[in-house]
């Protein structure tokens, strides 16, 4: 899995260190909505909550995807790991399911990171939560695991499953004020790591 994923993100100064980072987004897809909605039911003005349900906030939505993307961007170009998101790997869902492929790209990478904002939906990225760490720290290597996990949650924040992230698990939890200092804890997250594998502290992934 791992020369799959560096073999579709690209060459970069850190290749083979790789950042999953997951958050409460939707890859909403208007070409498989459109083929499952009833034709006379789609006006000719687009109602996207028509088609995907009034709980759907496309806005909201399109927030959190694009902090994610901003987070990706940012520790690619400053410290030249390859961060992504599971949108960026091109496995369909035929061959491996949601479920299967976040706990195949945590298992591959060198840090997983959770990022919850405030105005996200938290219910599915706490099911994801859970079934990712669950299959990582029931393992032989569940300590070095813990060391690769970062769960970082904008403040304000409370819920069950901030708390079981730290009681359950104890995984590292940060929270931030703005997406400035997401980033630099991340970053700083990710750095800490790159030079724990350099010194031995820290298992290197191959």
């Amino acid at each position: 899995m791992r020369d799959r994923i560096v073999d579709e993100l690209g060459d970069l100064p850190r290749s083979r260190f790789l950042v999953y980072l997951m958050g409460p987004y939707e890859a909403f897809d208007v070409e498989r909505a459109l083929a499952d909605a009833d034709p006379e039911s789609v006006p000719e003005s687009m109602d996207f909550g028509t088609l995907v349900g009034s709980d759907y906030d496309l806005d909201r939505d399109e927030a959190t995807l694009d902090l994610l993307l901003d987070v990706r961007d940012r520790l690619r170009t400053t410290a030249g790991v390859n961060a992504f998101l599971a949108i960026d790997v091109d496995i369909p869902l035929s061959e491996l399911d949601a479920a299967s492929q976040s706990i195949a790209f945590a298992r591959a990478s060198n840090a997983v990171v959770y990022i919850v904002p405030a105005a996200g939906d938290n219910l599915g990225v706490g099911i994801e939560v859970g079934s990712v760490l669950e299959a990582l720290f029931d393992e032989e290597t569940a300590a070095d695991h813990r060391e690769r996990v970062v769960f970082a949650h904008e403040s304000g924040v409370r819920s069950a499953m901030i708390a079981a992230v730290r009681d359950r698990w104890d995984a590292r939890i940060y929270s931030y004020d703005d997406r400035e200092e997401l980033c630099r804890q991340v970053r700083l997250f990710v750095r800490d790591l790159v030079r724990k594998e350099r010194t031995g502290d820290l298992s290197r992934l191959e």
